[in-house]
Formats: C-alpha cells, structure tokens, sequence
C-alpha cells in the first residue's frame, strides 16, 4: 500500500532502524507515482512520509535516507536534508555518508587505478556523478553505531598498538566514504527493477 497510509497504521515509537531510497523527482516511470513534481511540491511530500518516520522511530533509532541528484539538479539533496532538519518533522543529521559508485586512485607505488561503475554522460557542463548520499538522521544526535562492524584492516599493522581507542583489534572504522559498486546493466527494468522501496525494522519489543 501507499507509505503513508501503512505508517499511519503502526503504533509511535515502534520501530528501531529505517533504510529508504525514495524516488529522486527525476522523471522515472514508476508506473503509480509522478516523478516530476515541481520542486516544492515533492519537498512537502517527503516532509510528509519523513513525519510519519519520525513517528515510528524510537529515541534509539536510525533512519538511512538514500538520496541521489542530476547532474543538472545537484542542490535536490542537500535541500531535502534542510526541510527534513530545519524545521518538521525535525530530525538532527547525525553522519552523512558517500556511496562512492567509481573511483580512480592512485597507489602507494605511483600507479593509477579505476574501480566501479563509471557511467557516462553527454555533456560539455557537467563532470560525471559518481556517487550519492546516505545521510543518517537521528532524533537526538547522540545514537550509538556500532562504529568498526563494517571496518577494515590497518594498512600500518604498528598503529594497532600505537593507538590506544584500537583495544588490540586490527580493524578500525570504515569512515563515511563507501564504494560500493554495481555490476553494468543492458535493462534497468529487467536487470536491476527498483520501485523505491521503504524498509522498517520493528524494535525487539514489539517482535513476536
């Protein structure tokens, strides 16, 4: 069903972690959904659903926001994440990740390499867009994550002991820069089908 009506339909303060890339107001036919509202109008809507987000969320909660822009229209984020934190429903953002889909850089012995999906464009304006946001909002600003479950190794194996915070471990926090890229695709709609789905996770007090 609608977002909106299901969220309505679930009691305050039950849910524990939302994850939701909505549409982006591109142009893309979702088949049921206008997505090419003018600019205000596709605000208030995610002013709405996000309100509804709030709602549910315990204090405890994260909620994942997934939003990506147009070359032509890069401010769209950045302007969602000021309705959503300036005002109604009134979240603080916490993190801000970059989804990094392409990369080139270059290694320690001097040699330049490519990874991901570089998707090109037509344009003599714009440079290629290679990434999206993942920003991380929080009631409070002050929600615990569990900071290295996604880390990775220590390049230098001498600064697990001549850092105090690592314990011992060899592994420390990913930081907010993730490349995570996806294989290249002949059909958007056969290959990789993407209706913008919200996920919720129900708080462990309200499982059966």
């Amino acid at each position: 069903m609608d977002c909106l009506e299901g969220m309505k339909q679930m009691p305050a303060a039950s849910v524990d972690l939302v994850v939701t890339s909505p549409p982006y107001n591109i142009g893309i036919d979702y088949g049921t959904y206008d997505d090419s509202l003018d600019r205000d109008s596709f605000i208030t809507w995610c002013q709405q659903w996000a309100g509804e987000v709030h709602r549910l969320m315990s204090d405890e909660a994260s909620f994942f926001l997934n939003i990506g822009a147009a070359p032509a229209d890069p401010l769209l984020p950045h302007q969602i994440i000021l309705a959503l934190t300036g005002g109604e429903p009134g979240f603080i953002l916490q993190n801000t990740f970059h989804w990094i889909k392409s990369i080139s850089v270059k290694t320690r012995k001097g040699e330049t390499i490519s990874a991901g999906h570089f998707k090109p464009i037509n344009s003599k304006r714009f440079v290629n867009d290679c990434h999206e946001y993942l920003f991380h909002l929080t009631k409070t600003g002050k929600v615990p994550l569990e900071r290295r479950a996604a880390g990775v190794e220590y390049a230098d194996k001498s600064n697990i002991a001549r850092w105090g915070h690592t314990g011992g471990e060899d592994k420390r926090c990913r930081g907010n820069n993730w490349f995570i890229p996806y294989e290249t695709i002949v059909s958007r709609d056969k290959d990789r089908p993407h209706p913008c789905l919200l996920y919720t996770s129900p708080s462990p007090r309200d499982r059966g």
